[in-house]
């Protein structure tokens, strides 16, 4: 059931970086088919303890039965609290894997891919209030215009959100191939896979809030790993892996880095080797492996603490 509902990515690199001690306590904030939190758990010894978060209630029925073992339903924007909930005040690593997971892109009622003519949905969390149908048909122009300049990246955006919001007037826009269909004519021949990825990740970001919630992961991570501890990130599309090496090499998300007295960055983690890529073999093996990228940081011990 694991391999068919999520292959996971960079499995033993991901791992490794955590340089996992047999006694230690980590989390894996992306439990998806589980196959992470198996390579954890197999690391571990009987004092070791894991603690997986994953808010697709579908994600929650991959679990490995383990003693060792406790999953949080909850997104990891809320790591700090649902861990302190279980009395834990600090962890030896933390793996994150973003992004959407095999199951999803492939399960044609969630509205992720642009392969199935599904409803508009994105919704990772399936009891939350907002999805892709409400972004696409109630946001204005103005909105949808930057979500998908901030998002997707995509200079045509106004655009796009104008030719949106001109056919939505006339009948609602509940389908990915109705969207497609409503931006036809801003679908380059030689692109139109691409740009169309473009959109609906723009979309799926949005819905999910998940800019704002790898920024809270990212800083609760800070509070609560122990000094030595390793945080192991993998990301798929640019913009989460500029803000990951961007807090890890300057301790914040924009802006100047905080420096001391003698001019030095100061900042909660230093980098661990270089970006890790996937093999050639991984990615003929499996190819949504190709736009992954793995970040490995350690805890740095504070002055004074």
């Amino acid at each position: 059931m694991t391999m068919a509902y999520h292959e996971p990515v960079l499995l033993c690199e991901s791992v490794d970086g955590l340089n996992v001690k047999p006694d230690g306590i980590y989390v894996d904030v992306t439990v998806g088919g589980g196959g992470q939190s198996r390579e954890i758990l197999k690391r571990l010894n009987e004092e070791g303890r894991l603690f997986a978060f994953d808010q697709d209630a579908d994600a929650q029925q991959n679990v490995p039965e383990d003693e060792r073992f406790t999953l949080v339903p909850q997104n990891f924007r809320y790591l700090g609290k649902f861990l302190r909930f279980y009395g834990i005040r600090q962890v030896d690593g933390i793996l994150a894997d973003l992004g959407v997971s095999s199951h999803q892109f492939d399960s044609d009622e969630r509205g992720f891919s642009i392969r199935f003519d599904s409803e508009l949905d994105m919704r990772m969390d399936q009891s939350a209030e907002i999805s892709a149908l409400t972004v696409v048909n109630e946001y204005n122009e103005e909105q949808l215009a930057s979500v998908l300049f901030q998002y997707g990246e995509l200079r045509n955006s106004r655009a796009l959100a104008r030719e949106i919001v001109r056919v939505r007037k006339d009948r609602e826009i509940r389908t990915s191939f109705q969207l497609k269909d409503a931006i036809a004519k801003y679908l380059p021949r030689q692109k139109e896979n691409k740009v169309l990825a473009q959109v609906f990740q723009a979309i799926r970001i949005e819905v999910n809030g998940e800019m704002e919630a790898l920024k809270e992961f990212l800083q609760q991570a800070v509070e609560i790993m122990g000094p030595g501890g390793r945080l192991s990130v993998i990301s798929y599309h640019s913009l989460e892996d500029r803000l990951v090496k961007r807090f890890i090499n300057n301790g914040v998300f924009e802006g100047e880095p905080v420096k001391d007295f003698y001019g030095n960055v100061r900042k909660p983690f230093k980098r661990v080797g270089k970006l890790i890529l996937p093999s050639d073999e991984e990615i003929a093996r499996n190819n949504r492996a190709r736009s992954a990228r793995l970040r490995v940081a350690e805890r740095i011990e504070e002055e004074g603490s």
